[in-house]
């Protein structure tokens, strides 16, 4: 055979888990990663709204955000090194330059026009055909989504969430002082419809917020099929749709999964992105394409902040009219899957016999369960403590559930100082079971 077929034979069965690529020696057949297969816990559903109370607990995880000194393995960030970021200073500065005046006037809602234009070009790639005055820009994902439920909500309103769910959805909620209906996610497939459906019919649920593309923490794909079931059933209670699709471009196969948004036929579907993944989350520029609620999103965008910088618009725009996010996406994409599968390796090596641990298909967080025996708010206080962060399992929950589990960001590249930190973390893990020095010798 050619070497140009024997590559690319080796390269499917890489992409596929079955063979590894070791530096300087070849490739060889994967090891079976002994015990981390097993399924991931699903939460119970519990009908009655709750209260909200998580800021105290992200406080030491955001504080950690702050010191350089310590490993990243909390917050869910891509490490500099893998995005655009220098492309998109050079596009700044030659932008400040030649437009001197860009920044001297408010760009008032619904945003830049040049912006919204290359959005509505990359809506054909989600499967959508949108306008450029379908969207408003918005100061990073955050916003949208508080807009998005100031639109849609109001002081006291129950609104039903995934859970687990990314634990800056729950502080919204708590700043808003809406109460929070949980509904179990499921590893593979989502937002658990039977049981979504079981809420809508019992409580007064005013809007359904949820990450379809690739969740976090767990990684979970909804399927087509039940992206338009979810669509249809709040179509026909008139209960909007307010929907996170910040991950939706970090498929590891290369596709681009549809939002729920391509089955909305009425406009009750608020689709929120951003480039805080994939381009510069310190450019802080996202964006939400709003329906029928348009309107009512723009004149809160202007009550809350006026507009969206304008020069940061600029450099976006015109780094999506250059071409060269595409192959930037293809590269980011690609290192991100080789990440997670080597962070995931690591976890399964190092941690107690019994932890479990997601198998996402896009995006770089892992969902790590522990056995019962872990505190994960302890173990963030330990791990802290050798200057290592990540994320308690209780975070991600309104109701302080998962109090063994923890996620595990893949966003920087492997590194002996990364190798070390996952080692550390699970000697932390192991000494809460109980005898580390059996537990490694069961797993040798």
């Amino acid at each position: 055979m050619s070497i140009a077929t024997v590559l690319s034979a080796y390269t499917k069965l890489e992409h596929e888990g079955l063979v590894e690529a070791r530096p300087k020696s070849g490739y060889f057949v994967r090891r079976p990663l002994a015990g981390c297969d097993a399924p991931l816990r699903r939460a119970r559903l519990v009908m009655s709204p709750t209260r909200v109370a998580v800021s105290s607990g992200v406080a030491a995880l955001v504080e950690s955000m702050r010191d350089p000194a310590v490993v990243p393995l909390g917050a869910a960030m891509v490490a500099p090194e893998l995005l655009p970021i220098r492309a998109l200073n050079r596009i700044l500065s030659s932008v400040a330059r030649e437009m001197s005046t860009a920044g001297a006037a408010y760009d008032p809602p619904p945003g830049l026009r040049a912006l919204r234009h290359q959005l509505a070009r990359r809506s054909l790639t989600w499967g959508l055909c949108l306008g450029e005055d379908d969207f408003v820009t918005t100061i990073g994902a955050m916003e949208a989504l508080h807009l998005s439920l100031r639109a849609t909500t109001r002081p006291g309103d129950a609104i039903a969430i995934g859970s687990p769910t990314y634990f800056g959805l729950l502080q919204l909620a708590e700043e808003m002082n809406l109460r929070v209906i949980e509904v179990p996610s499921c590893p593979g497939t989502g937002l658990d419809l039977d049981a979504l459906e079981q809420v809508l019919s019992q409580a007064p649920v005013k809007a359904v917020l949820a990450l379809t593309n690739f969740d976090n923490p767990m990684g979970a794909l909804m399927s087509d099929a039940n992206k338009e079931r979810l669509v249809h059933m709040l179509a026909r209670r008139d209960i909007p749709l307010i929907e996170d699709d910040i991950y939706g471009d970090l498929s590891f196969d290369g596709s681009r999964p549809r939002p729920a948004k391509a089955f909305d036929e009425d406009g009750r579907v608020l689709l929120v992105g951003s480039i805080s993944k994939t381009m510069a989350a310190g450019y802080r520029v996202g964006w939400v394409a709003a329906g029928r609620y348009q309107p009512i999103i723009e004149r809160l965008k202007f009550s809350q902040t006026v507009a969206t910088p304008t020069l940061l618009q600029m450099a976006v725009a015109e780094y999506l009219e250059s071409g060269a996010y595409d192959r930037h996406l293809r590269q980011l994409r690609s290192r991100l899957f080789a990440q997670v599968k080597r962070y995931r390796e690591a976890i399964a090596t190092c941690f107690p016999p019994g932890t479990r641990i997601s198998e996402p298909a896009g995006g770089f967080v892992l969902w790590v369960e522990l056995p019962h025996e872990v505190n994960a708010l302890r173990l963030q206080t330990e791990a802290l403590a050798h200057g290592i962060a990540i994320a308690p399992g209780p975070i991600f929950t309104a109701r302080q559930r998962f109090g063994s589990a923890i996620r595990i960001t893949c966003g920087s590249p492997w590194s002996p100082r990364i190798e070390a930190a996952l080692g550390t973390v699970g000697a932390l893990a192991c000494k809460a079971v109980g005898n580390c020095s059996a537990l490694l010798n069961e797993r040798a």
